[in-house]
Formats: structure tokens, sequence, C-alpha cells
């Protein structure tokens, strides 16, 4: 497997990826964006930093790309949309530039307190301001924090140990959690009309963009501090800019803004209370060998199958559990294959529900396989193991999963209802005990079947003589017949005959079986 790093990538990290005997790796710096067009049909995985621009145009080239690994935090230089579309893994580094992001957090909320930039500028000039220079203290102040992942937690912790009282917002943390590290979850107006600084650690998204505005900032302490360690647009540049202007808020400090590098004319140059640093957040040896070692070892898993982690598009999934869940990944597959082309109607639903150990684990990789079976008969190779549940709601399809704990006939089960304007249709799906893929019943009809390679599905009344008739013209036709299974509602009612075979068959010879006495439905289908 052939690996670009597009960025300059430090060498513990090269090391890693060099040392995998499948691995051919290329490190191929400063292309522009049509010299990276122009390759990366070769590759199966992308390493970048910030430089490289991931752009949909770049994706669509990309023919074996499965994996996208951007050294460091954010992704806003890969188009997720179009990865996703194509089907290919975008994952970052979300811990190893954490302690480097935090610190530099500090150090700017340090240096906007003393003036430490401005006095040390003054000094330079030959002058000894000290009553210009006056601070303030941290200690008793409130920080206000958006956003408490990794980094923004580390913060938090560094910030209590100068006594700072700490406000964070962040709708997917529970208030006990953060009462545990001496943290007051608050409503984001609250957080913004009494924090003494406020700091944002969250991605840049639609939701996160221009989260702070004029609105915000009419909202704030007039001693309010505002710091952006995060991404360039998260805090409104305009309203920010107009704040300054207007003395609304004490200062500020920088260290991403939204075009870099920062443009010579730019506003926030001609304030002295804005503090500016070149994106310097995870710009240490330690960072960089970090996020490295990071990127390295979670692109090298994904290739050699381990795991998917930290992934952007695609629900992580460590190597144990990668491990345990991977057959049934395989059987969900095969199941919605399997349904895809029995199904009747237009779709509109799908539940599937989950029992025995798949419970113990996130199911959103089964449920992503499951809707890509069910769903290839229909798009073929638009719709993949990444993009299935957004192509599927894109066309109204409902999709949902239920964790069972109910004890049932089969220990680990998946029970698949396909619903459509003609019909509910459902395939019960588990393991064989040498870990082989089985449906074991098909609506209200047990049946089980190996569902590989072509398959005749056969509906009938339980009447004598199917099996044979069946296999005599399936003979005549120098069909060779893998296995037969059969299942029924009752005696004498409608039964199920699914007929593997060594090849396929064609449709002069499915006619001939339809001909036959009591066939109701046959279809030749492949999984």
């Amino acid at each position: 497997m052939k690996i670009l790093v597009s960025d300059k990538l430090a060498n513990e990290g090269l090391d890693i990826l060099r040392a995998v005997k499948e691995f051919q790796v290329d490190l191929k710096t400063g292309m522009t964006p049509a010299e990276l067009k122009a390759i990366i049909k070769d590759y199966d995985a992308l390493i970048v930093r910030s430089e490289t621009k991931v752009t949909a145009e770049i994706l669509e080239a990309a023919d074996k790309l499965k994996v996208i690994g951007r050294a460091g935090v954010g992704l806003d230089n890969v188009d997720l949309p179009a990865a996703t579309k194509k089907g290919v893994v975008a994952m970052n580094t979300p811990a190893g530039n954490t302690t480097s992001t935090a610190e530099h957090t500090m150090s700017l909320i340090l240096a906007l307190s003393r003036n430490i930039a401005q006095a040390a500028a003054s000094m330079k000039a030959g002058k000894w301001d000290r009553s210009k220079f006056s601070g303030v203290e941290l200690y008793g102040k409130t920080l206000g924090i958006i956003g408490l992942g990794r980094i923004g937690a580390t913060v938090a912790g560094f910030a209590k140990a100068f006594g700072m009282k700490v406000f964070a917002f962040d709708p997917f943390l529970s208030k006990e959690v953060a009462a545990k590290m001496g943290i007051e979850i608050v409503e984001f107006e609250k957080l913004i009309k009494e924090s003494d600084y406020i700091t944002v650690h969250i991605p840049k998204t639609a939701e996160t963009t221009d989260i702070i505005s004029d609105k915000e900032f009419a909202m704030m302490k007039k001693n309010v501090r505002v710091l952006n360690c995060a991404r360039g647009g998260i805090i409104n540049e305009k309203a920010l800019i107009k704040a300054l202007e207007e003395k609304r808020i004490a200062g500020c400090a920088l260290d991403v803004f939204d075009v870099e590098p920062l443009p010579s004319d730019s506003p926030f140059l001609k304030f002295d209370n804005c503090i500016m640093t070149p994106h310097l957040g995870a710009s240490t040896s330690e960072a960089q060998v970090n996020v490295a070692i990071e990127i390295a070892e979670t692109v090298k898993n994904a290739l050699l199958g381990h795991g998917i982690m930290n992934a952007a598009n695609f629900p992580s999934l460590s190597g144990e559990a990668y491990k345990v869940l991977a057959p049934y990944i395989d059987l969900a597959e095969r199941i919605g294959k399997f349904a895809g082309q029995l199904v009747n109607g237009r779709l509109s639903g799908v539940k599937i529900t989950y029992s025995g150990v798949v419970t113990e684990y996130k199911a959103a990789p089964l449920t992503l396989s499951l809707v890509k079976g069910l769903l290839l008969p229909i798009l073929g190779e638009t719709v993949n193991s990444i993009n299935a549940i957004d192509v599927a709601r894109e066309r109204g399809i409902e999709v949902s999963e239920v964790q069972s704990n109910q004890k049932g006939e089969f220990v680990n089960l998946l029970n698949v209802e396909i619903t459509t304007d003609k019909e509910t249709f459902a395939v019960w799906g588990t393991l064989s005990a040498n870990q082989q893929p089985r449906i074991v019943r098909v609506n209200n009809v047990y049946v089980e079947t190996n569902p590989n390679g072509y398959m005749l599905f056969i509906n009938n009344n339980d009447k004598p003589g199917i099996v044979g008739g069946v296999g005599t013209i399936l003979a005549e036709n120098h069909i060779n017949i893998a296995s037969i299974t059969l299942g029924r509602e009752a005696a004498g009612k409608l039964a199920i005959s699914v007929v593997n075979v060594d090849s396929e068959v064609s449709g002069a010879v499915i006619e001939k079986i339809k001909k036959m006495p009591n066939i109701l439905f046959v279809k030749l289908i492949k999984v």
C-alpha cells in the first residue's frame, strides 16, 4: 500500500510507517494542487498537516484513497463531505498537541494580563514605562471556556492552579463530570456575561462559526479579555475589531485568523491591546513529534485493519473492538445485500435490533455496513461504508438502531426490519460456531443459509417435488449446487428454498423454474 506524506512530518512518525513491510512511504512536500491531483490516484493513504488542501477536486481524482490523516486537531483543510461521499476515512490527532495548545493559551492569558508583549517592545525601544504596563491578576478571576474537550479541560486545569474560577459551556458534557474537575457548567449567555476571560476550544463548523459576534460582545463585561487559539472564524473578526475600536473589551489574544498568513493591512495590527501569534498553538518540538507518532499509528492501524480511531466521518473502533466486531460487520453487509435484492417497493425505513455481544460496543460500524449492502443493488459504487447513512438520509430513508438485552432464540442476533411503500421485509442474521455468517430467518420463515456467492431465492407452496424439480433443471443446464436449505411457515403452507450455486443462472433457466407447479417466486441474487 502506498502512503503519500505531502507536508512536513517528524521523522519519528515516518519511521513508524517505513517499518511496515506492506507500506511504501513517499514524502513529497510543497506540491501545487495540480501536482497533488496528478499523483493522488496511485495512493491508498494521504497524510497532511495544514499546508495541503484536500479539496473535492483532488478527492475526485483519488481512485484508491482509503485514508486521510491530518497531523493536527482540525480537519478544516479537508473537504469532509467530499471525503465521505468518496468513502475515504478522514482522521486527525486530537491528543498529540493538547498540552502544547493549552500551554500556549495560558501563555497568552498571562501575556494579555500583564502586557508582556507591549512592555518588551517598549524596552527594546529604550523606554522604562513601568506605570504604563500595569496589569491585572488572574487569582479570583473567572475564565469562561467554550468547549471542554481535551484542550479546554487542560486549560481549565492550568487556570485552577492560578486560583481562577472556571465556567464552561459544552452541551455534550454532563454537569456531574465537570463538577469532578472543579468546573461549573453554565449556559452560553451566563458565560458570556460573567466571565473575565473567554477562550474558545471547539472545532470550526457551520454551527460554531461566528459563535461570538456583535450580540455577544454587547453582553460582555467592559474588562473582559477574549482569546482564540482554536480556529479563525469562530470569533467573528469584524465584530471583534469593532469591539476593540469602541473599547468595549479590555483586549484580545489571537493565534488563528480568518486568513492566514495575516494580511499586512489587517486592522488587528493597530491595536496595542491585541496580542497575536502566527498559529503557534501546536508549534513545540514535543507536539510535532507527538502528532507525527499519533497519525502514523492511526493510519497504520486503519490500513492494516486493526481499527479506526479519531475519524471525523466514521465511528472510532479500537483494535480490540475490531477483532470482535469484524465478522459481524461482514454479516451486516451480507444481510443488507441479501435484503436489498429481495425487498419490494420504495424504501422508507430500516430498523436494526442488535442482541448479544455486539451490544457491548458501538453498533454504528455495523449499521453503516448493513445500509451500504442494502443500497448497493440500487446505487452501486456511489454508496460505501462511510457515506451510507448520509446517502440513506438524502433519500428519505430513516435508519434506526435498537440495543436489546432480551434473551431470544439466538444469543447474538441482527434483526433487520425494512419498510417500503409495499411491505415490511424482515431478515435475521447471526454467526455460526466458526464465526461464519448465517441468515436464519426471512420474514416469518426460519431458514438457515450461507449468504455467499450466487443464490436462488425461491418462494413456493410446501408441496413434494420442489427440490427434485429445481435440482433437475439446474443439472440439465450444468449448474452445480453447493447447498440447499429449506424452511416453511407450517406444513402445506408457504415455504422458502435457498439454493447456493457455483455459477450464475441464466434468465432462461430461471424462467423454467418459475413454470414449475407450486413455484410462487424465483430470483437470482449475489451476495
